[in-house]
């Protein structure tokens, strides 16, 4: 373990310095804002059926597509284009360790921006106390469900972003293939639970598996409250899988 934290601090102080990091995350904050302001300017104008952090949340895969590919592209990618890779494996390091290193550095950036956005709902609390309810702002058991579905399914979003840097040296495809893959993994399933809906009975097991590969309907259960077991093993697992692939490209 002591190599796996060395490791890791060398690559968080790389991400810190690289302008795709930065870039992420004001594309990120902005299009994070915009879309907060954009839900409290139709709350003030109508009704609306679910608060606003519920609102807010439920559109975290349109901030996925972008910065995900945005803080891993570069991680496997650019070492193999440079040649370095090859330097590093031969430091007695375990490879696993190395992989695990750049995949935990990219995913607390990820966990530090949507921390971040949790300043939306106590700013616009404070800026506009009476014409929005604050408690429909800062509602804790949705901005805990929220966060928390953020952090397990970013297991398996970084995962996905590492794995796709090992598949090529260019960054540019890199991030390319991992905007792809995000796609499938997200829209791609939810197509397929509504293409499949009329053909498959309610609670059969082809019906439940593909409920099951259903990001969406993840975050709609944390959301509410509901914490299940089951999407900590999806992502988990996923991750696992993904990451142990990633070990065996690099040693291809």
């Amino acid at each position: 373990m002591r190599h796996f934290f060395i490791l890791l601090r060398h690559e968080v102080r790389l991400l810190f310095i690289a302008p795709s990091t930065y870039i992420a995350a004001l594309l990120f904050l902005l299009l994070m804002g915009f879309i907060y302001w954009a839900i409290i300017r139709n709350m003030t104008l109508m009704p609306q059926d679910s608060s606003a952090i519920n609102q807010f949340f439920s559109l975290f895969w349109l901030p996925v597509f972008f910065s995900v590919p945005l803080l891993t592209m570069r991680s496997i990618a650019s070492e193999k284009n440079q040649s370095t890779l090859e330097t590093l494996f031969s430091a007695p390091v375990p490879k696993f360790a190395i992989v695990l290193s750049k995949y935990a550095a990219a995913y607390i950036l990820y966990c530090i921006l949507w921390l971040l956005t949790l300043y939306f709902p106590y700013i616009t609390a404070s800026a506009l106390p009476e014409t929005i309810s604050n408690a429909s702002l800062t509602n804790s058991s949705a901005i805990m469900g929220s966060i928390l579905f953020i952090a397990i399914s970013g297991w398996l979003f970084i995962a996905v972003g590492i794995f796709t840097s090992s598949l090529t040296r260019s960054q540019l495809v890199a991030g390319m293939l991992c905007f792809t893959f995000l796609f499938i993994l997200c829209v791609g399933a939810q197509q397929l639970e509504y293409a499949t809906y009329a053909y498959f009975e309610s609670g059969t097991f082809i019906y439940e598996t593909i409920q099951y590969l259903n990001v969406f309907r993840h975050y709609q259960d944390f959301s509410l409250g509901i914490i299940d077991t089951r999407p900590f093993v999806f992502y988990g697992s996923m991750s696992l899988i993904l990451l142990s692939f990633t070990v065996y490209m690099i040693e291809s």
